[in-house]
């Protein structure tokens, strides 16, 4: 595992400070498209380019199962996680409408369910076991399988990169992954499970009290060796949360732009700032989950989303959306004269 610990690729400062320069150009008043000009400033330093684009996005969803579904934490059985990949394949997903609508690949990783899955069109079979282990009694996974769920989201990158992909979205599906996903924000950031827990695809208030419980109670007996991110994540985590870990961690290494999507995501970004510092240059973040715990996990990596629309589906949705402010912020960099092209007076400076 240490490719996870080389250094992120180098922004390009020098196009960075072209692209703010073009913005003070522009005809608008100085900062008056708020986060969009950001967007482009950061994105033209992430490409190189003065003139940044996302036109050709790639959406991976990792797919995978837990055993702490077991102690009955999720409002869901499941099966339905099997039931989703193939879901995805046929298209009728949110995120497979939303790939479609901004003409991205949409690929998935399948990366071990407690259900048999066929072979489907668009599915990459990647199992490693039938869902992680019940990590109120013992780590989710061992060591190697951690190795083998990182090196999913390394080849995910492989896979983005072959297709000229120019911004990365993981995405994710498995039936309770918000109880590892809580865990993990619980260890990494130092804070009680009843202040974040939320209710995932919908508990009520009585499985709520019991899936904090439950994370108590897995901190409490895993708590001498939830010494680092990756451990963790191998403790508390799921293969899917690794791999989407791995894949951020290898698509900065890699240079590509990484667009965060919601709560299981933002966990998986927060274990791999926390392993690799560097990766944080390298990611936007899509929107604000509703789930309570995002707000957090938010602060801790120092992040603004894009927007706010009160969603918690997860499956990369959010980012799905929010690629198309992306390419706004793209578009409007590009393609809006400058004051001396349009032969529009400048405003002075206040004073």
């Amino acid at each position: 595992m240490n490719w996870t610990l080389a250094s992120s690729a180098s922004l390009n400062t020098n196009i960075q400070q072209a692209a703010e320069a073009r913005q003070a150009q522009l005809t608008k008043p100085a900062g008056s498209l708020g986060e969009l000009e950001t967007i482009a400033v950061r994105l033209a330093a992430m490409q190189g380019s003065e003139q940044p684009k996302v036109q050709q996005p790639y959406i991976a969803i990792f797919a995978g199962d837990h055993g702490i579904a077991n102690e009955g934490v999720s409002a869901f059985p499941q099966i339905v996680t099997g039931e989703m990949i193939r879901n995805f394949a046929r298209g009728g997903a949110a995120i497979s409408v939303l790939a479609k609508a901004q003409k991205a690949v949409l690929h998935v990783y399948n990366c071990g369910t407690a259900y048999p899955v066929e072979p489907l069109a668009g599915v990459t079979d990647c199992s490693i076991a039938a869902g992680t282990a019940n990590f109120l009694h013992q780590p989710a996974m061992t060591s190697t399988q951690l190795e083998q769920a990182l090196a999913i989201g390394q080849k995910a990158i492989e896979d983005a990169q072959a297709q000229h992909c120019d911004v990365f979205i993981a995405g994710e599906m498995g039936i309770a992954n918000t109880t590892p996903a809580t865990a993990i924000a619980c260890a990494l950031l130092n804070v009680k499970p009843n202040t974040i827990t939320g209710r995932g695809t919908g508990i009520d208030d009585k499985t709520r009290n019991h899936k904090i419980n439950v994370i108590e109670q897995a901190l409490q007996y895993h708590r001498a060796a939830l010494t680092t991110p990756l451990s963790i994540l191998q403790i508390v985590g799921g293969f899917e949360i690794a791999a989407i870990a791995g894949a951020y961690i290898a698509a900065a290494q890699a240079g590509l732009p990484i667009l965060v999507d919601g709560f299981i995501s933002s966990a998986a970004a927060l274990v791999a700032v926390k392993h690799n510092p560097s990766v944080r240059d390298w990611m936007f973040f899509a929107h604000a989950s509703a789930e309570p715990g995002h707000v957090v996990m938010m602060q801790a990596l120092n992040a603004k989303p894009l927007l706010d629309l009160g969603m918690r589906l997860g499956e990369g949705s959010g980012a799905g959306v929010a690629v198309s402010i992306m390419q706004h912020a793209c578009n409007l960099h590009n393609q809006m004269a400058t004051f001396a092209q349009a032969q529009v007076s400048e405003g002075k400076a206040a004073h």
